[in-house]
């Protein structure tokens, strides 16, 4: 069945938050624990936009994934790196949505000039592990009980994926509102 993948918009948060307030209240994939209301839902999406992309994939007209970068970290020196984060709904996954998602997000991570993706995955969860480990992520190391949620400690895997090769002149990379 045919699906669109396309930016996100501010409006998508209730609709995001149909596929992420479940993965929230009910595992330790997210360690937030409470669902964040739908105005921060669209702060986020507003905010992430003009530095970095969110798609979602939408079949019949219905959001069933998505996906987004954030910085890797504050300092300068960090710029070309960015963490990666993808939410299929639990109806679409095993479909090959996150794989499409990854894919055209990944053009767009290189279009604006980045060249490592980071994601953190918590374990066990290797429904998440397969997915990126076969997009050509690497096991890089894991936070061990780094998180407490539903009564127990929870470590985080962390991958990395090389985007392009790093060249050695190098120029900030491209805002995504500018990019678009």
């Amino acid at each position: 069945m045919s699906a669109t993948i396309r930016v996100a918009r501010p409006e998508d948060a209730e609709v995001i938050l149909t596929i992420y307030a479940p993965i929230v209240r009910e595992t330790a994939i997210s360690f937030e624990v409470e669902p964040p209301p739908r105005g921060e839902m669209h702060e986020r999406i507003a905010t992430t936009l003009r530095q970095l992309p969110w798609l979602v994939c939408e079949r019949r007209g219905e959001v069933l994934g998505y996906v987004y970068a954030s910085p890797h970290r504050a300092r300068t020196a960090y710029q070309w790196s960015v963490d990666v984060s993808v939410y299929i709904h639990v109806q679409a996954r095993r479909t090959g949505m996150g794989r499409a998602l990854y894919h055209a997000f990944f053009e767009l991570l290189i279009l604006q000039g980045f060249y490592q993706c980071y994601a953190g995955i918590t374990l066990p969860n290797p429904a998440s592990v397969g997915l990126h480990e076969a997009l050509g992520f690497q096991p890089v190391g894991v936070y061990q009980a780094v998180g407490y949620k539903l009564g127990a400690w929870h470590d985080v895997g962390w991958w990395q994926r090389a985007l392009q090769p790093r060249p050695s002149l190098l120029t900030p990379p491209t805002a995504f509102e500018v990019l678009r």
